[in-house]
This record gives C-alpha cells, structure tokens and sequence, in this order.
C-alpha cells in the first residue's frame, strides 16, 4: 500500500518551504497539484527545478472556477464531482504507490486538499506536512507585527456579505481578507463603512517575484489578482493599559 502525502509549499517563495516539504517534493515519483485549465498551477510553479526527471505528473483541473457564481447549485456540483473523480483516482493510485499532493500555503488552512481529504479518510494513508499559510508571508512583506498584546484578530472570506463583512471589521483589531479579486470593491466598501479604509493593506503575489505591497486606499479602484489578501494590522489595543 502507498500513501497520499499533501505537502504545504508555503505562500510562495520555495526558499520558505520547509526541510520536510523540499525533501519530500525532490524524493517524489509521482505529483498531483491543482490547476486552472490552460494554467501552470501556483503549486507547481513553486517547485519547478525541484521535481526529478522521471517524475510523474497528475495535473488536476478545476471544471469551474470563476465562470460562475461559487454559491450557486451548477458551482456545487461540478466542483463535487471533480473532486468524487481525483478521490477515486488518487485511492486507486495509493493502492501501489506514494502520491505527493502539492498545496499552497498549510494543507490544514482553507486548503483545496481538504475537500479530497474528506472523501479519503478510510480508504488509505494519509499524510500531511505543514506549510506557512499564505497570509504569513503577506505580512511580513509589509513589515509590521499582524497583531500586538491581546489584540483580536480576525481572518474573513472576501465573499462574505458585506453586511457581515462590515460587522466583523468593526468588531476586530487585525484582520485578514483572503479570497479578495473580483470581490475587492465589496471589501473597500465594507472598510469604509467600519472605518478601516486608511489602515488597510493590500498584498498582492506575497513572497512571489512580481509580489506588490501598497496601501489599499491609494491604488484605484479595479479587480485584483487571486492571490491577493487584505490586511488591517492590530495596535496592541490595551499593551500600555498592562505596562
């Protein structure tokens, strides 16, 4: 019997990769990574250089991403069948060989691999490294502590309701806003609305070489790519009330 083993990659640079993760990925025979259709994938261009010759390659292709809304009925059923088909074959493979599943970030944190993980459970070995989340090494390309002394921090899906959105800033010090892109307009309203506007940054590609790191109110106002996150660092809201 094999192993499903899903590797974290870290946010990007593969200089941030983990001793286990780079010993694991160049060990590899066989890889499975997420991807666009038409696209390298993140996760594989993370470890380009990396994989042995003879390696091979599982690409596993989203049928949907953003071409539809991701709460309606059509979005959640060819999501659910894609990933019913990479369960199937990923346990088919694991009956013989070692498979190495490759993921951004930490698995455990709003990782793709989960929705596979799930439907594995009992059917064979699993393995999971830990990897630095992404919202790690956006914050610390802006170069400030996320969060000081008891300050509450907060991490929001940009998909959320505004509504709901503004109600959680307000009632938060440091925030994280992942899953920004087409939903980034939304997300400075809700800003505005809780007062955060002037605090806010934006991390675009963080760790990555085109990475950009500016204040989200001076950037105009327009769509931005799928690996951007929002942040709102902490003040350490009662740090001189304890000194």
């Amino acid at each position: 019997m094999g192993r499903i083993i899903c590797c974290g990659l870290g946010p990007g640079d593969p200089d941030l990769m983990s001793v286990r993760a780079d010993r694991t990925v160049r060990a590899a025979k066989h890889v499975a990574y997420f991807r666009k259709k038409g696209q390298h994938g993140q996760a594989r261009r993370i470890v380009e250089g990396m994989l042995a010759a003879d390696v091979s390659e599982y690409p596993m292709e989203y049928p949907v991403t953003t071409e539809i809304a991701f709460d309606s009925p059509d979005y959640a059923r060819l999501l659910a069948g894609f990933y019913d088909e990479w369960t199937e074959r990923l346990a088919r493979l694991a009956r013989a060989i070692d498979v190495v599943v490759l993921c951004e970030g930490d698995p455990y944190f709003y990782g793709s691999f989960m929705h596979l993980h799930t439907r594995l459970q009992g059917r064979v070995e699993i393995e999971v490294i830990a990897g630095i989340p992404g919202m790690v090494g956006c914050w610390n390309a802006v170069g400030r502590p996320i969060a000081l002394a008891d300050d509450v921090t907060t991490v929001l899906m940009g998909t959320l309701p505004e509504a709901e959105l503004e109600q959680r800033m307000r009632g938060s010090d440091a925030l994280v806003v992942m899953k920004t892109g087409r939903n980034l307009k939304k997300i400075r309203r809700a800003l505005a609305s809780a007062g955060r506007i002037d605090d806010a940054w934006l991390v675009e590609r963080g760790t990555m070489p085109d990475q950009r790191v500016a204040r989200l109110a001076d950037l105009a106002e327009a769509d931005c790519p799928y690996f951007a996150i929002v942040l709102v660092h902490g003040q350490g809201r009662r740090r001189e009330a304890a000194q």
